[in-house]
């Protein structure tokens, strides 16, 4: 059936928004790495396009670069547009404030982490993964998996820490003023790569007598001082992980295929198998995919996080139903889900 010009033109302009889509993450970057945000907060109030060239230290010939650069930003709801003295000004929205470099929620190295070059060129050899016995678009790029790319990488390891960082300590705030609960009768929890162990650290903070170990590999806690309440440990998870009351995990499972998976929650059911609370169990914080109930904004980011770890891990975005049967198929009894961090949710896991 011949198409109407309308309806070419509709599919026209809905390829074209798909292809230009990534200037959005780009224009992002650039307003980051400028540090607009910062400057507007600085600025204590609305600041106008002449003020922020100022401010940023802009040659005044690229000031309509600038223009444009902020109007592709406003459309994207990271900064908002007002009128001051007959002149346009720009004011800081709730999710530019989290790329302000020094607040304590920020997520600037998160930011520019993942859309670091690095992060990106996976991408560009995706068809070629498709067609080779790499487990990963990063390892068909790179030769090495992201562990071993770090391990090598001094650089690219501290800035990947500071990413991880970032989220955790933006995690364990949530996690402290929301779902202080789950946390509750808890003497022990292992933290399972846990990084700098931000979400730890918070936890500590909230209750009292809380001693944590964080997990992780190497050349990640090499340098990691600990606390009378928080221990490093240089391990790997699918060899060992402490005796606790609970294991924490954040963000590890969805970069693992089924049967690493599977052998990571064995290790964690054996750690946590000598506990002698009536609340032992492994949280999760992680991504639940459901496409039919939840809001669209939501679904599109679960599935274009699913095709990050298709690009750069063996892993993947499950459904519940996948996280069931994982959970079964390690030998745990029951789970219970909690949608309570956005995008994210938390399970508790019971033995």
């Amino acid at each position: 059936m011949a198409s109407s010009s309308k309806d070419l033109l509709e599919a026209q302009a809905h390829v074209w928004n798909h292809i230009f889509s990534y200037i959005n993450s780009m224009a992002l970057r650039a307003a980051v790495e400028l540090r607009i945000p910062d400057a507007i907060h600085k600025h204590g109030k609305p600041i106008t396009l002449s003020q922020l060239a100022d401010a940023l230290c802009i040659d005044k010939e690229k000031s309509h670069g600038l223009y444009r650069l902020m109007r592709i930003l406003v459309h994207s709801k990271f900064f908002d547009k007002v009128t001051i003295s007959d002149q346009e000004a720009y004011s800081l929205p709730r999710a530019s404030r989290l790329l302000i470099r020094d607040d304590p929620l920020s997520l600037v190295p998160l930011a520019l982490t993942l859309t670091d070059p690095a992060f990106i060129e996976p991408f560009h050899h995706m068809s070629e993964w498709f067609r080779d016995d790499c487990p990963s678009a990063f390892i068909t790029t790179n030769g090495m998996d992201h562990w071993e790319f770090a391990a090598k990488d001094e650089k690219w390891n501290q800035r990947y820490n500071e990413a991880s960082g970032a989220d955790a300590r933006f995690v364990g705030s949530l996690l402290v003023k929301e779902c202080q609960h789950i946390f509750e009768g808890l003497k022990t929890i292992v933290d399972v790569a846990g990084g700098s162990g931000e979400v730890v650290k918070a936890l500590t903070g909230a209750f009292s007598g809380l001693k944590c170990i964080v997990l992780d590999l190497p050349h990640v806690v090499a340098r990691m001082e600990g606390s009378e309440n928080v221990r490093f440990v240089s391990g790997d998870m699918f060899e060992f992980i402490p005796p606790a009351d609970a294991v924490f995990l954040k963000w590890i499972i969805n970069a693992w295929k089924d049967e690493d998976c599977i052998k990571i929650l064995g290790k964690c059911k054996e750690a946590i198998a000598e506990s002698k609370i009536n609340g032992k169990k492994v949280i999760i914080v992680d991504m639940v995919v459901d496409e039919e109930k939840q809001p669209q904004e939501v679904t599109e980011t679960h599935l274009l996080m699913d095709v990050l770890m298709l690009a750069h891990y063996p892993g993947k975005e499950r459904t519940e139903r996948e996280w069931a049967k994982l959970f079964a198929t390690a030998g745990f009894k029951n789970y219970k889900i909690t949608p309570t961090l956005g995008v994210r949710s938390i399970i508790e896991v019971f033995p």
